[in-house]
């Protein structure tokens, strides 16, 4: 009988120990995410690695390094358009259930980086001259994350994200919506 009530005790223990450790603070995370950037092209995509830092509240500090990559028409080629950028911000946990398993969190993020137009090439095959050129782009990022925890370290991310860069010979106001998972340390 006392195995019983042991055994009892400890998963009661090692339930509670476990929701203890969501949101803590100062506990490190690194997320990884991919999404779309539009419809137009289904070559248009994300990829993006993050690192966070809990606070206070459930919310979380973010340093992140971005690669996007777009394609335009053009005649019969198509043309890369390339985004390197950093950024760094926080989020803010808008709602979320009592035991963490579910959170909403609005971001918002500072931009810099590199955009590449056609891989620096400026002359095309058929003669035509790109007079876009290559540039440094900043600006400032939000997001809305729908978050689950799958396990006690595994969160599964759905997000909505928007930039508006200054500096770009390109769209300055760029949407994209995209799916995450992070590992918590």
């Amino acid at each position: 009988m006392t195995k019983y009530i042991f055994a009892v005790m400890l998963a009661m223990l090692s339930i509670t120990a476990t929701q203890a450790q969501r949101l803590m603070p100062k506990q490190k995370g690194l997320e990884i995410n991919a999404g779309m950037l539009g419809k137009e092209i289904s070559d248009n995509y994300y990829l993006n690695l993050t690192l966070t830092v809990n606070g206070q509240h459930g919310g979380y500090w973010i340093w992140g390094a971005e690669y996007t990559h777009q394609l335009t028409d053009y005649r019969a080629v198509q043309i890369p358009l390339e985004d390197y950028t950093g950024e760094v911000g926080y989020s803010l946990q808008l709602l979320g259930d009592a035991r963490k398993t579910v959170t909403l969190n609005a971001g918002l993020t500072a931009v810099a980086g590199y955009e590449s137009i056609n891989r620096g090439k400026t002359v095309l095959y058929d003669g035509s001259k790109i007079l876009d050129g290559n540039n440094f782009v900043y600006g400032a990022a939000g997001r809305l994350s729908f978050e689950t925890y799958l396990s006690d370290r595994f969160v599964l991310l759905l997000q909505g994200r928007t930039k508006v860069l200054w500096g770009t010979d390109l769209k300055q106001f760029r949407p994209s919506a995209g799916v995450g998972l992070r590992f918590n340390f």
